[in-house]
């Protein structure tokens, strides 16, 4: 039985959300706060779903102005 890293419910729901097109190329997604609130986290777990969707390309960081869900690649 493998146990499933707490990060990877952020990250399945937020790719599914983009999949879906309830977040589109544009959106900004909710504080790191916020989502620690929402999914009853820790800033460490929000942390690493961010890294991770950030690593598949899906969202960008802007210092100062929040994360944004990117454009696909053309």
């Amino acid at each position: 039985m493998s146990i499933t890293p707490l990060y990877t419910r952020i990250v399945d729901d937020i790719r599914a959300r983009i999949a879906s097109g309830d977040l589109e190329p544009g959106d900004q997604l909710p504080s790191a706060a916020a989502l620690q609130r929402q999914y009853k986290v820790s800033s460490t777990v929000v942390r690493s779903a961010m890294l991770t969707l950030r690593g598949e390309g899906l969202i960008e960081g802007h210092q100062g102005k929040g994360t944004y869900v990117r454009k696909p690649a053309d």
